[in-house]
């Protein structure tokens, strides 16, 4: 296993029960912080209901964080910022409260996911960050796509940034040059223009969409089987087989007609080669309801990353129903499968993100962050976990995506 370094600053905030999560975990030139908010020691909510004082916080609690790791703001590569709106928050005004903390440019990419509600009451946004820096302390040289033509994205916020082999794309929408959305109400065409837009990013650093080794999909939906095919089928028709790996979440809104936001991350060779990559489908894994290029596991250099995981059998029937602790236990032992699957076990994850249904309020989370925890030995790795309404189809009540590195 490669040598990581874990960070807990002193003083930091902390959850309600004890877990075996970490804030912040480095291994090679990858940093990884898990979903920062503005808690105290003991777990409780801080500033309630104040969105622009939070994101200050979850901020500065990322940069106290890489500090510990030797590393800085300055080389955030990648943010994803969940964040509490149906309607009533300026999202570019958000954005540019997130990017207020920020000063290297290029800036990192971007994901902001519109939630109705956080895990606790009066919690306005978690900020979760992906930071990169030379293991001999060095920073890091990084390039930046921008597209002509693209939507503007808000400043300083990059389209898609590159550092060493990785590529990590913001969220793209579909808009245009002026950022008026494009086929309002429309999922199926905006999908198709949201990953041209992808592409666009991709091929600033010439690399294409079969680069990508990990594709979040948010979209507006109602958690239906149904609702979900549509465009599913549109997105799968841009990836050759085997794809990379895949989680979606379904949003009850999303702004100005918007219906959809996809993002990956990529790797490429330095010398612009496509890197070899190794996957995984474990034998009777749970599969897809319709044919989709994606795999449950890809190895690419030192990276393993896993799908969302969810708790079907291998015939798509549905385990646990109405029991979220049975599919949360569930859940895990899929990952832990795929996992294994490259010789590996949980204790080589750095990044567990964990999607489930519930409101705000300690007892839907506590009742399955304690079931993930403990499926790592401690110091375990960075987590977020946010509470959604919907999932992708009925009866499931949580999804984990994973990262590993060996």
């Amino acid at each position: 296993m490669l040598e990581r370094r874990h960070a807990w600053p002193e003083g930091h905030w902390d959850w309600l029960h004890h877990l075996s999560y970490k804030h912040g975990l480095r291994c090679g030139d990858m940093l990884f912080v898990g979903g920062q908010v503005d808690k105290d020691s003991k777990g409780r909510v801080l500033n309630k209901n104040d969105l622009k004082g939070q994101t200050r916080t979850a901020m500065r609690h990322i940069d106290t964080v890489l500090k510990e790791l030797g590393s800085g703001l300055a080389d955030v590569v990648k943010l994803v910022a969940f964040y509490v709106n149906s309607g009533g928050v300026d999202e570019r005004a958000f954005l540019e409260d997130v990017g207020a903390a920020l000063s290297a440019r290029p800036g990192p990419a971007i994901t902001a996911v519109p939630l109705p509600w956080l895990a606790y009451p009066g919690m306005m946004v978690e900020i979760e960050a992906v930071a990169m820096r030379g293991s001999g302390g060095a920073g890091l040289a990084r390039t930046a796509s921008v597209p002509s033509g693209q939507w503007p994205i808000v400043a300083p916020f990059s389209h898609g940034v590159r550092a060493g082999e990785m590529i990590y794309a913001s969220a793209q929408v579909a808009r245009d040059s002026s950022g008026r959305v494009l086929h309002p109400g429309d999922i199926v065409r905006q999908t198709e223009l949201v990953m041209e837009n992808l592409a666009k990013v991709l091929a600033g650093f010439g690399a294409t969409l079969d680069d990508s080794v990990k594709f979040n999909i948010y979209y507006r939906g109602d958690g239906t089987k149904e609702d979900w095919r549509r465009a599913a089928v549109v997105r799968a028709r841009y990836f050759k087989e085997p794809g990379p790996c895949a989680t979606g979440i379904a949003l009850p809104w999303l702004p100005e007609g918007e219906m959809t936001r996809l993002e990956v991350w990529a790797m490429l060779g330095k010398d612009g080669k496509r890197l070899p990559r190794e996957h995984v489908s474990p034998e009777g894994h749970w599969d897809w309801l319709v044919p989709l290029p994606y795999k449950h596991g890809l190895k690419c250099s030192n990276m393993v990353f896993v799908t969302g995981q969810v708790a079907f059998d291998n015939k798509g029937n549905l385990l646990h129903p109405g029991d979220l602790v049975g599919q949360t236990r569930a859940t895990m032992a899929n990952v832990r499968r795929v996992l294994e699957g490259f010789g590996l076990t949980m204790d080589h994850t750095v990044k567990s993100n964990a999607f489930y249904m519930g409101e705000a309020g300690p007892t839907t989370i506590v009742e399955n962050q304690l079931i993930r925890s403990a499926c790592f030995t401690e110091p375990g790795p960075t987590s977020t976990g946010v509470p959604v309404k919907y999932l992708a189809v009925e009866g499931l009540l949580i999804e984990v995506e994973a990262v590993a590195m060996v």
